[in-house]
């Protein structure tokens, strides 16, 4: 099974970068998305998601233009799950999860915390709270990825510049003890499972050029139950993907 994840920055931006011919040619059986930023009836174009093999599944934010999840999958799941049954985070699309008979799959935004002491002071609440109900639902679901944006780097490899970061949303002491905390209670970053090589990223600023010098964040990740572990079979940054300032992560599993 190929599993990508992709914060898309915007659905609708992402088409008029020519995203339906990449979303073909990648032929990814699951493709869990992040800040779609739309819903499904303002998308003239699903039926091109559709004559791909896709089935799609949307969770969209109620504020419009804004968070959001979705997935589209070329498998029928037998149950598709909304959100975690917490209203603050389900108002904001957060999650959405697709269940097979041999695994399970997640699509999740974390909250940034980059715009203020309010909107960390969410994201601290949600890192809790959520990381609360992933630890029951691993136990229902033991083959499960969660596949998304963290919004976290989990350690100084992650990150161009550690140093001058240390301070910053996305690389705070408390947050990165969290990622290891939810690591160490029994998940895989699978991309780290296999390629230790500092200068990978997922997410590059929009300003002074970051991109093309390579300047980024490691936030988006693919973590999957360690029962997982020996189905990995490859795991991969897509950094040539231009649809947003984001990249996908490929996740590909011997199922």
């Amino acid at each position: 099974m190929k599993i990508i994840t992709y914060n898309v920055n915007g659905i609708r931006s992402a088409i008029t970068k020519n995203w339906f011919a990449w979303l073909q040619a990648t032929d990814a059986d699951v493709v869990c998305l992040q800040e779609i930023k739309a819903t499904p009836d303002v998308l003239t174009d699903l039926l091109l998601v559709e004559q791909m093999g896709y089935e799609h599944y949307w969770y969209p934010a109620e504020k419009k233009g804004y968070s959001g999840t979705a997935i589209f999958t070329k498998k029928t799941p037998k149950h598709v799950e909304f959100g975690c049954g917490i209203a603050d985070y389900d108002r904001e699309g957060r999650n959405i999860r697709v269940d097979f008979d041999d695994v399970s799959v997640m699509s999740v935004y974390f909250p940034s915390g980059s715009s203020g002491d309010e909107r960390q002071g969410f994201k601290y609440r949600f890192l809790e709270e959520f990381g609360a109900y992933i630890n029951q639902l691993k136990w229902a679901y033991p083959n499960l990825v969660i596949s998304g944006d963290y919004n976290i780097c989990h350690r100084p490899i992650d990150i161009h510049n550690p140093k001058s970061n240390a301070n910053s949303s996305g690389f705070l002491p408390e947050e990165r003890e969290w990622m290891e905390n939810f690591i160490q209670s029994g998940f895989v970053d699978t991309f780290r499972h296999l390629n230790k090589e500092p200068h990978n990223y997922t997410w590059w600023s929009f300003r002074a050029n970051s991109r093309a010098k390579n300047l980024g964040w490691r936030i988006d990740y693919n973590m999957a139950t360690a029962p997982l572990e020996p189905l990995i079979k490859r795991a991969a940054i897509l950094s040539e993907a231009r649809h947003s300032d984001h990249c996908p992560v490929l996740l590909e599993l011997n199922l």
